[in-house]
């Protein structure tokens, strides 16, 4: 039922979960157990996360298990990506994700990937995508989040305020692009050594200025990284890093709430749907064309994956990027975060996000979950899993095969969810770096 958690400091952010109780004013429990909102309060399945990064991963299972739900504990492990692989998620990035709604037996879309630029902006030599993340997070809480939104900013705050050691996903990431990202003396203070050197697996990050802007948007909302203090201090950092944003263009992006493309299932009253964008058309296409699909070539890998299905069988499936790997290469000055590469410029293109969620709505019950990643190949990454999956493979196996450079992630329930769990399975590409979760004893 999931994989283990084997990177080194995994369990660092779940102690960020304690701090929570204090800022709800709840207390801990020293002879009654977990109190709701604390780690523990709900064990045995708690549903299944499958993350690029396995301490964003451990974030989103202590979120279920301190009783939110699967939006909850997608947004709170979205912030925690922007901590622990900001080379492919971040605050200066953004993404798209589907959600799963058991209630109503619907599935709705939201997209928020890191805007396009009208034009390059004079004097632009890293022009910087719109940042789309905090707000779409957002929004991906306004759908049926059941926590505090505030709250789920805590882990990944805290994760970056006290530090976490490098893990294998994002030390490999600084291998391939950590010498020239030290070019920019604000990334260099961040992901180098004193001696100068990128950090290697098991280095210690640690970034208060990402805290900071964290604690800002906890305590005044996203709102004002578009229109607020905080926005008008992108715009003059911006400049300085040649990315050239403007709190206009930042007030103007909000993302898209909307329906997602929804295609026929296997099986009688299924349906699949993707996201409503180029990487989800083309995933529902490649759906269609299976076993023959093919990938193309891909520049450096810009994207994480995300999946999370709670108990109850709501479930919210998401693809992050940066639009490059690190974005720009710079850091915003003071705010800790990097900027996305502005799509469309140069030999920027942007990353197709893929995602898929398989389910039956006169059962209002979820069936399986996919996100594919890789460039060009995010689009096999998300449908051959799935399709995998539907024919009654395990989790594990549903991944196998899979050609360079396409990568997935999938969740799989052949009973449903609610349903028959203990048939439940969750399972990250073998070829990278994360985890999967489902249970806590």
């Amino acid at each position: 039922m999931g994989g283990t958690l084997t990177q080194r400091g995994g369990q660092r952010p779940a102690l960020a979960l304690v701090s929570i109780l204090a800022l709800a004013g709840c207390g801990t429990a020293s002879n009654t157990g977990p109190v709701p909102g604390e780690t523990g309060y709900v064990r045995g399945f708690l549903g299944q996360v499958a993350a690029d990064e396995p301490r964003a991963a451990v974030v989103a299972r202590d979120v279920l298990s301190a009783g939110g739900n699967a939006i909850d504990a997608a947004v709170a492990g979205g912030f925690a990506l922007s901590v622990t692989l900001p080379s492919r998620a971040g605050i200066g990035g953004g993404g798209a994700c589907l959600v799963f709604l058991p209630s109503r037996g619907v599935t709705e879309s939201v997209t928020f990937p890191a805007g396009a630029r009208a034009s390059v902006p004079e004097g632009a030599d890293r022009p910087a995508a719109v940042p789309m993340m905090a707000r779409g997070l957002f929004a991906l809480h306004t759908r049926g989040g059941k926590l505090p939104f505030e709250q789920l900013v805590i882990p990944a705050e805290q994760a970056a305020r006290f530090g976490i050691d490098v893990s294998r996903a994002l030390g490999a990431d600084l291998a391939i692009a950590g010498v020239p990202l030290a070019a920019d003396p604000w990334a260099r203070l961040i992901f180098a050594s004193p001696g100068g050197q990128p950090l290697a697996e098991g280095g210690r990050l640690v970034q208060p200025d990402l805290a900071a802007t964290l604690a800002t948007l906890r305590t005044a909302g996203v709102g004002d990284l578009h229109q607020g203090n905080l926005a008008r201090r992108v715009e003059a950092v911006s400049a300085h890093a040649g990315a050239m944003l403007t709190v206009a263009e930042m007030r103007a992006a909000v993302p898209t709430i909307g329906e997602p493309l929804v295609t026929p299932g296997t099986s009688t009253g299924d349906s699949i749907a993707w996201l409503p964008n180029p990487g989800g058309t083309a995933a529902a296409a490649a759906f269609r064309a299976l076993p023959g699909a093919a990938t193309s070539g891909a520049t450096l890998p810009a994207s994480a994956g995300m999946l999370v299905v709670d108990r109850d069988g709501m479930a919210v499936s998401c693809a992050f990027s940066m639009n490059n790997l690190f974005g720009t290469g710079r850091v915003a000055q003071g705010l800790g975060f990097l900027f996305a590469a502005a799509p469309g410029v140069g030999q920027i293109q942007p990353p197709l996000l893929a995602a898929a969620i398989a389910s039956n709505g006169p059962l209002r019950a979820f069936r399986a979950a996919s996100v594919g990643t890789g460039q060009a190949g995010a689009p096999l990454g998300a449908a051959a899993p799935l399709a995998a999956a539907l024919r009654g493979a395990t989790a594990t196996e549903a991944l196998r095969g899979l050609p360079d450079p396409a990568r997935g992630l999938v969740a799989s329930c052949p009973r449903y969810l609610p349903g028959q769990s203990e048939q439940c399975t969750a399972a990250v590409d073998p070829r990278g770096f994360g985890v999967a979760l489902g249970t806590l004893d």
